[in-house]
C-alpha cells in the first residue's frame, strides 16, 4: 500500500477548524472520543493524507502522519528536548550525512537521536551516551516507538561519555550537556581528521568555557559559534506581520573540526576587545 494511506498503527495528526492538533494511533475497531461525537478509526484506515475526516457529530479534522517536528514536541520528556530549528542546524552544520559514524552524549529524551538517525541512514550510525537512567529510559522509548523498532545501528550506553573506552573513529561528535569542555580531550582522540564537532549549549557561560577548552586543546580549528532564531508571520488578505510571539533563544552551537595529529593552524589574527580576557592572561 502507498506510504501515503493510513494503515493499522499509524500515528494520525488531526487539525481542527482553529488549528488545534491531536494525535491518535489507529488501531481496528477503535474510536477517538470529543465533545462532539466520535471518531471511528476504521474510517479513517484506507483514506489518503491530506484529506478530511468527521465525527459522528459532524466535526472535521484535516489527517495527515505526523512530520518529525510534530512529533518530537508532542512526545513524552524526561529533558528539555532540542527543537526542531536546532537540530536542523546541527544536522546542516555539521554535515551528518547517510553512512557517517556519529558519537553523540546527552540524549535527553530522544529528539536529536532521532534526527541524526534519519541522516546517517542504514549505512551509517549513532553511539549515543546518557548519564541519567531516566533519561535513557524515555529516550529508547520515544526512538522505538517512531522507528516501529530500535534501530539497528542505533546504541545507548549509560554513563559519562569521556569516562568510555572508545573502539573506533568518529567522524562527528554531538553534545548535548551541561560541560562539554570537558569532553574536548576525548573528541580529540574518537575524531578522524576533518570530523566535526558540535556542542548545544545553553548559556554564553557555557559557550565561553568550550570555545577556550577547543582553542587550548590545538586540536581543532577556531571555533565558530551560533544560535537560531525563528519568527513567523501572519498573513491576511495586504494584513502581513509577525506573529507576535517567535521561537527566540533556545541554545547555542559551537562547531570546530578535528586538524590532523601534529597539525598547528595559522594563528587567527585578531585584535581581543578590552577586557576579553584578565589582567595575567593579557600580559601574558
Amino acid at each position: 500500500m502507498s506510504a501515503h494511506i493510513f494503515e493499522v498503527g499509524d500515528r494520525v495528526q488531526l487539525t481542527d477548524a482553529k488549528g488545534k492538533m491531536h494525535t491518535i494511533t489507529l488501531q481496528l475497531n477503535q474510536e477517538w472520543h470529543t465533545h462532539n461525537g466520535w471518531l471511528v478509526h476504521n474510517d479513517v484506515i484506507g483514506k489518503s493524507e491530506g484529506t478530511v475526516v468527521e465525527t459522528t457529530g459532524g466535526l472535521k479534522f484535516l489527517a495527515f502522519k505526523p512530520l518529525l517536528a510534530d512529533y518530537v514536541l508532542a512526545m513524552p520528556r524526561g529533558a528539555t528536548i532540542v527543537y526542531p530549528k536546532d537540530a536542523a542546524m546541527i544536522l546542516g552544520v555539521a554535515d551528518i550525512a547517510p553512512g557517517l559514524k556519529v558519537l553523540e552524549a546527552g540524549v535527553g529524551s530522544g529528539a536529536l537521536s532521532i534526527s541524526l538517525l534519519r541522516a546517517v541512514g542504514d549505512s551509517g550510525l549513532v553511539h549515543s551516551f546518557e548519564k541519567r537512567e531516566e533519561f535513557a529510559t524515555i529516550a529508547e522509548k520515544n526512538i522505538r516507538q517512531y522507528f516501529g523498532q530500535t534501530p539497528s545501528n542505533w546504541s545507548l550506553q549509560l554513563g559519562a561519555v569521556q569516562d568510555h573506552d572508545h573502539k573506533i573513529k568518529y567522524d562527528r561528535v554531538v553534545l548535548d550537556m551541561l560541560a562539554p569542555w570537558e569532553c574536548i580531550d576525548m573528541a580529540s582522540q574518537v575524531l578522524d581528521p576533518g570530523g566535526v564537532f558540535i556542542a548545544y549549549v545553553a548559556t554564553t557561560t557555557q559557550l565561553s568555557q568550550t570555545a577556550e577548552a577547543i582553542k587550548s586543546s590545538g586540536n581543532f580549528t577556531e571555533p565558530e559559534s551560533s544560535e537560531t532564531i525563528v519568527r513567523g508571520w501572519h498573513h491576511e488578505g495586504l494584513a502581513v506581520r509577525p506573529q507576535h510571539r517567535m521561537i527566540a533563544h533556545t541554545a547555542f552551537l559551537i562547531m570546530a573540526r578535528r586538524l590532523a595529529p601534529g597539525t598547528i593552524a595559522p594563528a587567527r589574527r585578531r585584535r581581543p576587545s578590552k577586557g576579553a580576557y584578565g589582567i595575567n592572561e593579557t600580559e601574558a
